[in-house]
């Protein structure tokens, strides 16, 4: 299996619907390309993160303890097992399959607490990890811009900058227990790839703020926890922008004059 230049800037589109909806262990040889160009271009992102470096997990939820002083029971964070992935029953993740744990963790509280999609009133765990020694991963999030579109194939450096972004974008999307699981099969086998290349985790950019990241070890004894704190969410702000053109529609129920100037649509440059 040899690698380069991606064949497309939506190579990663490509990769992902074939393993979701088409087929999964047996691969086309355009797939096994695109995994070789993945291998083959991941080396100018790997970062190294020291021994002693500070991270937070999330949990969605809260214990109780006995407070003497009112006689009776107050919520509290969960205990040090809670905040570790269970190491053979790990719910599904974007870099992990069911059963297989991931440590995942934020470069900020509030990039943890985000990542859990709280809402108003929720009690939040959250706990403060430092790595135990020194551990090398695949940050998708350097090179590359954000949404990058092209309306024709671009030149190579700029295909596999979209790759990456595309790579990144898929590691950042959120996760929930009612999400449709073939969904993360595609950034699954990424990380999987990643491990068999000898790197210890995969890093993105959360997509919750702009400032904050997310890193995922394969190892779950590669962090352990230095203290836990139960959060209380306050308040929840949501920004939007329209991401399809509008229609409207008549009162027969047909669908008429679709706007085509509101959509802005990237060049790709940066």
């Amino acid at each position: 299996m040899t690698g380069g230049a991606f064949s497309s800037w939506r190579a990663f589109w490509h990769f992902r619907r074939e393993v979701a909806r088409e087929r999964r262990f047996i691969r086309t040889p355009s797939t096994e390309l695109f995994l070789a160009s993945v291998a083959a271009t991941l080396q100018s992102r790997v970062r190294e993160i020291p021994v002693g470096w500070l991270a937070w997990r999330a949990q969605l939820g809260n214990d109780w303890r006995y407070e003497d002083s009112i006689s009776d029971e107050v919520p509290s964070a969960y205990p040090p097992p809670r905040m570790k992935p269970l190491t053979d029953r790990a719910y599904e993740g974007r870099a992990n399959p069911k059963g297989i744990p991931c440590l995942y963790l934020a470069t900020s509280e509030l990039t943890a607490i985000s990542e859990v999609r709280p809402w108003i009133g929720s009690y939040v765990s959250v706990g403060q990890f430092r790595t135990t020694k020194s551990v090398r991963v695949v940050d998708c999030s350097q090179h590359q811009p954000r949404h990058p579109v092209f309306f024709k194939e671009p030149a190579p450096r700029q295909r596999e900058q979209a790759v990456w972004a595309h790579i990144n974008s898929a590691f950042a999307e959120p996760v929930t227990r009612s999400d449709d699981t073939a969904e993360y099969v595609a950034t699954q086998i990424l990380a999987e790839l990643f491990r068999d290349q000898g790197y210890d985790g995969v890093a993105y950019k959360s997509a919750f703020g702009e400032d904050g990241h997310n890193v995922a070890l394969f190892d779950i004894e590669c962090a352990h926890l230095l203290n836990c704190t139960l959060h209380q969410v306050d308040g929840v702000t949501c920004r939007y922008s329209q991401a399809d053109n509008t229609y409207f529609v008549t009162a027969e129920g047909l669908v008429r004059n679709v706007i085509t100037a509101v959509l802005p649509m990237s060049s790709g440059t940066q």
